[in-house]
């Protein structure tokens, strides 16, 4: 059987309730805490988050997320309201992308192949 290597971003939250309802509520993910740690699915997408007690790591982290389903993701978030929620916008290295910032101050990317995205 076949593992194969995954990359999974582990971000600093201030509040791990706060960071789960927010993936939660807003963003359609289902989260679990384990005491200082928390893990937020959706589909294939996941992020680990630990609890910081500085506003500085969480300002000053990203992740990206790559794949075609992000023009339903970004209609979906756009329907719900979702804050800061950027347009999305062709990019001229050939990736079409979104972001948002949670509440903490992380950044979220999400982009796909502009190319395969409107093929």
């Amino acid at each position: 059987m076949t593992d194969p290597a995954l990359c999974i971003p582990v971000l600093a939250s201030l509040d791990l309730a706060e960071s789960q309802r927010f993936y939660e509520s807003r963003l359609g993910f289902a989260g679990e805490a384990y005491g200082n740690y928390l893990i937020v699915r959706r589909n294939r997408m996941e992020i680990h988050f630990w609890l910081a007690d500085d506003r500085r790591y969480p300002e000053h982290t990203s992740c990206y997320i790559r794949g075609g389903e992000i023009l339903d993701l970004y209609t979906e978030f756009a329907a719900h309201g979702v804050p800061g929620l950027s347009p999305i916008e062709d990019k001229p290295w050939g990736m079409t992308e979104f972001h948002i910032i949670d509440p903490h101050g992380n950044l979220l990317r999400f982009g796909g192949s502009t190319r395969e995205l409107h093929a």
